[in-house]
């Protein structure tokens, strides 16, 4: 990809790639009553064999790879046609892969021949640049909050672009005939990205990705080799209003927090020793010692180890598990600990 060699090299912080699916269809697709069916048949969607699609998907995976940056991560996009081929030559190029995600489509087009499943659902691959890469970003927490506090799940529901979303031209045909939901982006870019970040997509299509970095106040850059889409890309995204700072800010990641003992407490006098902590149903107690320690009969550990001693499981959040009165009301100590943070100068 020419204009991917352009670009500096470690520079990009999140992609999005929704390259050709290589359908192979050989044929025209037709209804029960003879209708043509609007699927795919464009040329760019077509390769002479599986190996013309193994090197063209080689070559633009390691063109990408080139330019993230060393934590850097990415999402693809495909259907049974073409994802487990991709996700070999990720791996084979050294990507990590992170997750998979089901795209499950609230709205898709129905089997109209009867001889298959109704093909309801695309793959996303999900993985980062190497398996040394730790400190990738995942919003968790913000993507919790706002799923009712529960940890977002691997299959997702979105129904197809469709409505006043879907680009068409003059005539009303569809500019794009495989146009992705804005809602999809969102929550990719949400998930993995900050405001500021650049976002790269070089399948850029009507610009989707970059309609949607624009609102999210990430940077992107988009390729799109079909002038077509191209022009009706630039026009959206020129559109594209950015979202209030407030709408958009991160939520802290507790990773990103101050590191806190839990001795420091003590000395900070936020809890004294002798304190008796319990757990939230009042089934363990335990002892602070006045070195930040936990005592249970003869054995003294930290709020970690002795969670897990007295529950008998080989690890605990000792930060969540131990709970002190205050008021009458039991509170977990990680509220103490939130205290001793808000006293640390800025």
């Amino acid at each position: 990809m020419p204009l991917l060699a352009t670009l500096p090299s470690e520079s990009v912080d999140l992609v999005f790639a929704d390259p050709p699916y290589n359908l192979q269809l050989e044929q025209k697709l037709s209804r029960p009553d003879q209708s043509l069916v609007d699927a795919v048949d464009e040329e760019w969607d077509k390769f002479s064999s599986f190996e013309d699609y193994d090197r063209f998907t080689a070559d633009w995976l390691s063109a990408v790879r080139r330019v993230m940056k060393p934590e850097a991560t990415l999402f693809v996009i495909g259907s049974y046609h073409n994802i487990f081929r991709v996700g070999r030559i990720l791996q084979d190029l050294g990507f990590w892969i992170l997750n998979d995600i089901v795209w499950r489509k609230s709205n898709p087009m129905p089997n109209f021949r009867g001889r298959r499943f109704t093909n309801a659902h695309e793959t996303l691959i999900w993985a980062a640049k190497s398996s040394a890469a730790k400190s990738y970003r995942f919003n968790y927490e913000a993507l919790k909050a706002g799923n009712e506090d529960c940890q977002v799940r691997s299959d997702w529901i979105f129904p197809l672009c469709t409505g006043a979303e879907r680009l068409k031209d003059a005539r009303g045909r569809k500019t794009h005939p495989t146009q992705k939901p804005e809602a999809l982006l969102s929550r990719i870019l949400l998930a993995a990205s900050a405001p500021g970040d650049l976002v790269l997509d070089p399948f850029l299509g009507t610009g989707t990705t970059g309609a949607v970095a624009k609102k999210l106040g990430r940077g992107f850059i988009g390729i799109e080799r079909d002038p077509v889409y191209a022009r009706a890309a630039e026009a959206r995204i020129a559109t594209a209003e950015r979202l209030p700072d407030a709408a958009i800010a991160p939520v802290p990641s507790k990773r990103s927090e101050p590191r806190v003992a839990f001795a420091s407490l003590v000395e900070a006098g936020l809890i004294a020793p002798g304190t008796m902590l319990t757990d939230e149903k009042h089934r363990h107690s335990a002892l602070v010692r006045a070195d930040g320690t936990l005592l249970v009969g003869t054995i003294a550990g930290s709020i970690h180890k002795i969670g897990a001693l007295v529950q008998g499981l080989p690890a605990c959040n000792g930060w969540l598990f131990w709970h002190f009165s205050r008021g009458g009301t039991l509170r977990p100590i990680d509220a103490l600990r939130a205290e001793f943070r808000a006293r640390i100068p800025a």
